[in-house]
């Protein structure tokens, strides 16, 4: 069995998953505020460690048109920083649309109390779950590809 954490790394927030390559299982697990570099290697170290990881698999923000970005090099730079400090293997993988499609899974953000906005608490909340739920289908993304190259041909 292979356990692999996902990340979506965003400007604020990290959303972390986790997946079994022999069921083909996926679970959002939890959302991390963005701290420094060290401080983020320190939580991806820990959880890795927690969870029993063998691998991590990091969303690349390409564009549309499947160019590259300055968010797609910061990404590039976060992965090349966490990966020694991790110590496992770290692939990244193409995170086109993965918020959009956790945002269409899970619908528009709840209202408020009196049908308003929601407040910021409930907000935050709701980012933090597309968060988890984006770093879930790069998992999947990623468990897609392996199970294509598995195929004899």
């Amino acid at each position: 069995m292979t356990v692999l954490l996902g990340i979506d790394l965003g400007e604020r927030r990290i959303g972390v998953a986790t997946a079994d390559t022999t069921t083909g299982a996926i679970k959002p697990l939890l959302t991390l505020r963005r701290g420094t570099l060290q401080q983020d290697a320190a939580a991806i170290s820990r959880i890795c460690t927690e969870r029993r990881a063998d691998a991590i698999v990091v969303g690349l923000p390409l564009s549309l048109d499947g160019g590259e970005s300055e968010q797609t090099g910061r990404t590039r730079d976060w992965a090349a920083n966490i990966e020694p400090v991790v110590g496992l293997p770290l692939t990244l993988r193409d995170e086109r649309l993965t918020s959009v499609d956790a945002e269409a899974r899970m619908g528009r953000a709840p209202r408020g109390h009196s049908g308003g906005p929601p407040s910021t608490k409930t907000r935050n909340a709701w980012r933090a779950r597309i968060d988890r739920e984006a770093a879930a289908a790069i998992l999947q993304r990623e468990l897609d590809v392996r199970s294509q190259s598995e195929v004899p041909r």
